[in-house]
């Protein structure tokens, strides 16, 4: 597994998704690369300062048109 890859999956392996070959992969990187390691360290700290995120809310139906126009007409 490279670093890339083990971004990719970071939260699959937070979750306890993936399966048992890759979840070794991850670990075995983990185990070999630093950077990775200290990018796990600073991912696991968010999670303990921030908790859990609130579930998303969703827009009424007009002021999402409305957002969604005002960016078109923004890029143009």
């Amino acid at each position: 597994m490279d670093c890339d890859e083990l971004v990719e999956l970071i939260t699959a392996f937070l979750d306890g998704s993936l399966d048992g070959p890759t979840e070794q992969r991850f670990k075995d990187h983990l185990a070999e690369c630093d950077g990775c390691e200290a990018y796990m360290e600073q991912f696991r700290r968010t999670i303990a300062l921030v908790g859990e995120l609130p579930a998303p809310q969703t827009l009424p139906v007009d002021m999402r048109g409305d957002l969604l126009t005002a960016f078109r007409n923004w890029a143009e």
